[in-house]
């Protein structure tokens, strides 16, 4: 037997028959999904010091287990020095077993791991279900050695579901287990 994720196996089993009975699906088709989870990391100082955006690939590379990609400018803004063409982040996407990989280190290892952790904010859907929530700092993540790390930055990590409403994104969330806070 192949290797499934925790997470997957336990949406398969567990969640879609939860949400299916709490929003009242007809068929399975209808119960929402996570379809990929997008990571974006801007790196402010940058324009000084090119070696900034190798790091932040590389320590995005050691977080998601898959190869990440710089971000180049698109125009040149004057006041921050920026020409168009130049490095200015790293971004992945996660899709399948990793995506439910890394959604489990996230709410089972990263998330606690935070200073002052009492939840996340439920304010950070867009309305169409998906969910965007910030990360101060790197170094929440297992996987990155805290005295290696030059710089501590934050990163955005964007869920994008297939849910319609918020309030289903926001179940699907809840049910793999992100913690909201109570309201």
């Amino acid at each position: 037997m192949s290797y499934a994720p925790r997470l997957k196996t336990q949406y398969k089993e567990e969640i879609i028959a939860s949400l299916k009975e709490k929003f009242s699906y007809t068929t399975v088709m209808q119960v929402p999904k996570i379809e990929k989870i997008c990571l974006n990391q801007g790196v402010g100082g940058a324009v000084s010091d090119k070696r900034m955006v190798e790091d932040a690939v590389n320590e995005m590379t050691i977080i998601s287990g898959q190869k990440a990609n710089a971000t180049y400018s698109k125009k040149d803004i004057s006041n921050f020095k920026l020409r168009k063409g130049m490095p200015i982040g790293a971004r992945v996407t996660l899709r399948g077993d990793k995506m439910y990989e890394f959604l489990d280190r996230l709410v089972s290892v990263s998330l606690p791991r935070t200073r002052d952790f009492r939840g996340i904010n439920a304010t950070g859907f867009d309305g169409r279900g998906n969910y965007t929530l910030g990360v101060k700092e790197q170094i929440i993540f297992p996987e990155i050695d805290i005295d290696k790390v030059k710089n501590i930055s934050g990163m955005d990590i964007t869920i994008v579901t297939s849910a319609q409403t918020d309030e289903e994104g926001k179940a699907l969330l809840t049910e793999f287990g992100l913690p909201f806070k109570k309201n």
